[in-house]
């Protein structure tokens, strides 16, 4: 082992100078001190170029030897378990050659008065940057970051594994191999995505859990895929071993009472939350999260739930104290080789780590690098030399750690930990090994593989080869390491004899604080008062616009929103949308309700309609007057100006929304239809979360909808995409058991009831709200105030308004959404040119799921000489709510509707001003001349 001294001397001369070249920036608004969730920090910047600090020619080649070693030895590092015949291992690389810097091997030097010749000190910085682990710091920004953590690596390096950590390594993966080959034995066809080849893999995680628990942290939050996620919940995790048995022999891992809702996941999606305990006195919560087939869609999700812990427990940015973020709560995300390059939220989620709302305190990310994406090569499935590549954009440290030696990989962890802690970013981990079988254990890899499966399958096993490496060093008997394997099967064939139903699930999920809520009622859809006290409502509207006498606000704001605010307030005139909003959420914090709204530009809104943060004209500083609606507030309002990203922000967001159930969580697409972009998170999260994992969500997502000649990308939320992902039924009366909320409100206290609704029931299920444009500044979608003080509710259907005789009317005309304004104000136009339209009534439906089929039926049954009925709606009959609802009229109410509305379109909307205008002339006449 070379002296780690000599070395970081050498090395140490390359930063000498750094605090020459260090440049100090802040980014985002300037905040003042009540931004709640956000502490500025300043981020240092460094340039790497330093000179060299000696004017003798040899030494400055030493110099640039030593350093081209830190920078790239990694390249012809030991790193690859697989001797591929066809991809051999580099062992020169250009820039590790002396001669480029002056230097012959035989020629002496002398460092801190020590003499060795070059092919010496070449041997040593082989030896430490060219092993079994290496270090990647390339891409750093920081001369001191990297130097620290250059110094760390020599330090865990010269670091001696104990002999009782080399036997707890060894039965990890001994065990973790039991029970692949018990899977195997008693499940021939189970896909298990079982963790041979990357067995080192829980080496990793438990010295990451380990350390991370001694340096303080009570809570870690894992995301991982389904590779080797079995072997991590029974080896490390505590998961009842005859639970999962259940679960492979076709049974619910859930109890009977909760089979009205839950439909279950597969083995491979498994989840747990569990505490251990690596030291007394310190008790570890780990959650590992469930996950999806869509790989890494995971991954934001577990960040969001772990900014969402460190809200609960007031960590980081939540703290009232000085602490860093990540003190208390902190992420490890596991990684597949190939979807780490291929998938783009890696990228969102990389970019999210360091901005303003996001930031956790930096996230352990472990790639463990099977070398293959199903049949794809590396060298096919990405266009970098590594699959860590993309850390590079956010300057991340990689350690690349050969996965068939598991002490590196100890290290490695050791490593990873310490960095995390001490500057809270990401660092990421290049765990190089192989996958045993195929992409699942039925697949036949040797097809498209063959070479390296003829490796693959002429080795040992890695637990194999190291237990019997510490046998050979006898550290380890033969007797010890049959124990291991007769204690893990004698627990597994319990488990597999096992039969008594499995009737209490907490293990599976943290009970506290969601124990208070409810599976909802599956025979009805329950009516909430979510009005509140009109003195705290005009209280909260006035302070909503209070902001500190220092501060110059923009002219605009002032008098439209600010003044003419107020002047509402004093004369009980008529709440708009956005006052309607800001009612709601100070009502809520007024509760002690915490709310999080995120989005693009939702401090302002996209519309210029929200000024929810109000910025100073002169300093910049910003401002938010709902956290100062007291002293002693203990509730707040997190408003997220996200980056341009909609799957791994909107993931954030639902993994902050399920950490806990008191946290009204709102994502805002500026525009209605690039939700588009996550659609993954609806699918395999938010619409179907609960069914799979009894995972309740209160989030709520506002799409701004409506068609005003904005263009096909512009104008429709795809309202039909939501519905579709619903489980409403057609021919069975809805309850509150539907699996989200589908919403196209009309009216500022409609949505006021709905955002204080999602708190006030004693459960949780996502709102989608096809949210305004028009509508936000329109006189008649705003509501008086008696609309919104205690006592009121929201309406899943509004009758006709007009003052006409209900036995009269011959046609009623059903619509949702800024249409029927459209609709009223073209009925009051055709009266005014003698068209008697008397016998014509137009009902608003205002929740399309749960379908208000008893609402319906309420309203339709005043119109007893009602002969036709009509869906008007603005979308193309191909899209909108129209496949929606015409069957559950039909089958619910025995009402046959006649559609109007634009005709089948291929896009939602056309990009012709004058056909634009000629449609909406079509669907405003068509409903009154049937």
């Amino acid at each position: 082992m070379p002296c780690p001294a000599l070395i970081r001397s050498v090395s140490t001369m390359c930063y000498a100078k750094c605090a020459k070249h260090v440049a100090v920036f802040t980014r985002g608004y300037r905040y003042r001190e009540d931004v709640h969730g956000y502490k500025q920090a300043a981020n240092v910047v460094n340039d790497d170029s330093i000179p060299s600090t000696s004017n003798d020619p040899t030494m400055q080649g030493v110099e640039r030897l030593v350093e081209q070693y830190e920078r790239h030895g990694h390249r012809i590092g030991k790193l690859n378990p697989l001797k591929l015949p066809h991809l051999p291992e580099l062992d020169r690389f250009a820039l590790l050659e002396p001669s480029l810097y002056g230097l012959e091997l035989q020629q002496e030097i002398s460092i801190q008065g020590e003499t060795k010749t070059v092919e010496t000190l070449v041997g040593e910085l082989r030896e430490k940057f060219c092993g079994n682990i290496t270090l990647e710091t390339d891409s750093m920004t920081s001369a001191s970051e990297k130097q620290w953590l250059l110094d760390q690596f020599s330090l865990v390096q010269s670091e001696k594994t104990s002999q009782d950590q080399k036997r707890r390594m060894a039965e990890l993966m001994v065990k973790s191999q039991v029970l692949d080959n018990f899977l195997a034995t008693k499940f021939p066809t189970l896909k298990r995505y079982g963790g041979e080849g990357a067995e080192s893999m829980l080496v990793f995680v438990e010295e990451y859990l380990r350390s991370s628990s001694l340096d303080g942290v009570e809570d870690v939050v894992i995301g991982m895929p389904h590779r080797g996620r079995n072997n991590l919940l029974v080896g490390l995790l505590n998961y009842p071993v005859e639970v999962m048995i259940q679960k492979i022999k076709g049974f619910s891992e859930f109890p009977d009472e909760a089979m009205s809702v839950a439909t279950g996941d597969v083995l491979s999606h498994l989840s747990m939350s569990t505490v251990l305990v690596f030291e007394e006195g310190r008790n570890l919560h780990v959650n590992l999260i469930p996950n999806p087939s869509h790989l890494e869609a995971e991954n934001t999700v577990a960040q969001g739930r772990c900014r969402g812990r460190q809200q609960t427990i007031k960590d980081g940015d939540y703290s009232s104290e000085d602490t860093t973020r990540g003190s208390k709560a902190t992420c490890l995300l596991l990684h597949g080789d190939a979807s780490f390059t291929g998938q783009g939220i890696v990228m969102e989620g990389l970019n999210m780590s360091r901005l303003p709302h996001f930031d956790i305190g930096g996230t352990v990310h472990l790639i463990v690098n099977n070398q293959v994406g199903f049949t794809t090569p590396p060298n096919k499935g990405r266009s970098s030399l590594y699959t860590s590549d993309i850390g590079k954009m956010i300057g991340c440290p990689v350690i690349h750690v050969n996965g068939a030696e598991p002490e590196q990989v100890l290290r490695a962890a050791k490593l990873a930990v310490a960095y995390r802690q001490k500057y809270r970013k990401e660092i990421i981990i290049d765990l190089l090994c192989f996958r045993r079988w195929g992409h699942n254990e039925l697949d036949d890899p040797t097809m498209t593989q063959p070479l390296m499966y003829d490796v693959i399958n002429n080795r040992h096993s890695i637990p194999d080869e190291y237990a019997g490496k510490l046998k050979e060093n006898e550290i380890l008997s033969e007797n010890e390491i049959e124990s291991w394997k007769t204690e893990e099967q004698s627990r597994l064939n319990d488990s597999f004899s096992y039969n008594e139903p499995i009737s209490e699930k907490s293990y599976l999920s943290n009970k506290s604080p969601w124990g208070k809520l409810k599976i909802p009622s599956d025979n009805k859809v329950t009516t909430w008062d979510t009005g509140c006290n009109a003195d705290v409502l005009r209280y909260v509207g006035a302070k909503s616009v209070a902001v500190p006498e220092q501060m110059k606000t923009h002219n605009r704001i002032q008098k439209s929103h600010s003044d003419s605010r107020i002047t509402k307030l004093k004369s009980d005139g008529l709440v708009d949308w956005a006052l309607a909003e800001t009612l709601a959420f100070g009502s809520l914090i007024h509760q002690g309700y915490n709310i999080r709204l995120c989005g693009q530009d939702v401090g302002r809104g996209t519309f210029g309609h929200r000024h929810a943060m109000m910025v100073c004209q002169e300093s910049g500083a910003v401002d938010i007057p709902l956290n100062k609606l007291s002293p002693d507030q203990n509730a707040h309002l997190e408003l997220v100006n996200s980056l341009l990203s909609e799957e791994g922000v909107l993931g954030f967001e639902y993994g902050m929304s399920v950490e806990h159930p008191d946290r009204l969580v709102i994502w805002e697409s500026q525009f209605g239809d690039f939700f588009n972009g996550a659609q993954i998170i609806f699918d395999t999260f938010i619409s179907s979360g609960e069914a799979k994992w009894m995972q309740q969500s209160g989030l709520v997502v506002l799409l701004p909808h409506g068609y005003d000649g904005a263009g096909p990308e512009h104008s429709s939320c795809r309202i039909e995409r939501f519905l579709q992902n619903t489980n409403s039924s057609e021919d069975v009366v809805d309850s509150d058991a539907v699996n989200m909320s589908v919403c196209h409100p009309t009216t500022s206290a409609q949505y006021f009831h709905l955002l204080r609704r999602q708190m006030i029931r004693d459960f949780r299920k996502p709102l989608v709200v096809a949210s305004p444009k028009i509508l936000l500044r329109l006189p008649a979608a705003s509501s008086p105030m008696k609309d919104f003080e205690s006592g009121t509710h929201f309406f899943p259907v509004i009758p006709d308004s007009g003052t006409k005789s209900p036995q009269t009317v011959k046609k009623v005309i059903f619509c949702s959404g800024k249409h029927y304004f459209a609709l009223e104000d073209q009925q009051k136009k055709l009266a005014e040119q003698n068209q008697d339209l008397n016998n014509v009534a137009i009902v608003r439906i205002e929740e399309l799921c749960p379908f208000p089929a008893e609402a319906l039926h309420r309203e339709v049954s005043r119109f007893t000489s009602a002969e036709t009925f009509v869906w008007a709606q603005e979308e193309p009959r191909n899209m909108g709510s129209w496949n929606f609802v015409d069957t559950r009229f039909r089958n619910l109410l025995g009402i046959q509707l006649k559609y109007c509305g634009r005709p089948v379109m291929a896009a939602p909307a056309v990009g012709i001003n004058a056909l634009h205008l000629q449609q909406v002339q079509k669907i405003l006449n068509d409903p009154f001349n049937l």
